[in-house]
């Protein structure tokens, strides 16, 4: 079955289908990483956007089966597919890998999302670096209108329903569920944490907690108004916080400072940081549309980290208080996990606190 990608500017991409054959809308952006497909379809921050893969065979390792450790997914970032649809150049329906269930069509198709292959995904990705990000629509059994996730509130979607507690460890750890990646999870239930997860418009600033955590999550971080309000009461109990992607621009402008709609974002597994006023570098994962503006920065509040391609903000921290964030995945799976270390800050803070 033929389809194709039409972007806003009018240009078209055909290709041929896999996963499921119906048409789907959203934000086109593109990935460089090398692998982790199943990820990054699973991760929430992808939740309406139609991701381009720049590597060109892509399949190949195929599906993980659906294993559950500590009640949440093992090999997935979600319960599902949360992207709005893939494009890639190769699309392999011949997988080998000691884990693998089933193909990546099986698995797109489970969830609804289609897929185009045969796309040529170094001229689209070219296209996305000149003119920036560009709303676009996988068009197969009928046509659609385009679908633009800045202009929706997307958090509704990828938050959980209820409250739920994971792991038994000694510190409270309260998470707002903005879409979190389950490796979140993973990683603070590893360092004693008994997570509290709630809604991302559950009232935390009203709750005893021994550490606050923001996920990451998709779209405008201005459109999340409440979080903003309800963190800037969290800051006068002084207790740790810490956030991650979308979690560090809601920390940001709940500080006062500003963000910026990017031309094309951050994304890829392999992204420089710089600790700032250093010459110490690390590798990153980093999935995000928005960054937050640095001239804006409060006072009181620091440059964690920078991005040694461009010097965007890439963290924050209060110079006396213990809060803290950052613009990258320290928990990224598949990789890499250089700043993993940031939970154990984060948990020692927690620890000082607790005495």
């Amino acid at each position: 079955m033929l389809g194709k990608l039409i972007l806003e500017d009018g240009s078209e991409y055909n290709g041929t289908v896999f996963g499921a054959a119906h048409s789907s809308a959203g934000e086109t952006v593109f990935s460089t990483a090398v692998t982790g497909y199943t990820e990054s379809l699973s991760d929430p921050s992808y939740s309406g956007q139609i991701l381009t893969l720049t590597f060109p065979l892509v399949g190949n390792y195929g599906i993980p089966g659906k294993a559950r450790d500590e009640n949440i997914a093992k090999y997935f970032e979600s319960d599902k597919v949360q992207a709005a649809g893939l494009i890639v150049n190769n699309y392999s329906p011949e997988y080998s890998h000691w884990n693998a269930e089933k193909s990546l069509s099986d698995w797109l198709e489970e969830y609804g999302v289609p897929g185009l292959t045969g796309i040529d995904t170094r001229a689209l990705t070219q296209k996305l670096r000149e003119k920036g990000s560009l709303l676009g629509k996988i068009v197969i059994d009928e046509d659609i209108p385009f679908f633009d996730p800045d202009k929706h509130d997307l958090l509704q979607k990828v938050t959980i329903e209820k409250i739920d507690e994971l792991g038994n460890g000694k510190y409270k750890i309260m998470l707002v569920d903005c879409g979190s990646k389950t490796n979140i999870i993973r990683c603070l239930m590893s360092r004693d944490a008994t997570v509290i997860r709630v809604p991302w418009n559950h009232d935390f600033s009203t709750e005893e907690y021994d550490g606050l955590f923001i996920s990451n999550g998709p779209g405008n971080p201005k459109r999340a108004g409440l979080i903003i309000d309800n963190l800037k009461k969290a800051f006068q109990k002084e207790k740790p916080i810490m956030g991650i992607c979308l979690g560090h621009q809601l920390m940001s402008l709940a500080s006062g400072a500003d963000t910026l709609k990017m031309k094309y974002g951050h994304r890829s597994h392999n992204q420089p940081v710089l600790l700032y006023n250093t010459d110490r570098a690390f590798i990153t994962s980093q999935n995000h549309g928005y960054v937050v503006d640095s001239p804006t920065i409060p006072a009181e509040w620091e440059h964690y980290f920078v991005n040694l391609n461009d010097g965007t903000n890439e963290g924050i921290y209060h110079k006396s208080l213990p809060y803290f964030s950052v613009q990258f995945h320290p928990e990224a799976s598949s990789g890499p996990t250089d700043t993993e270390f940031l939970f154990d800050e984060f948990m020692n803070m927690v620890k000082r606190g607790s005495k």
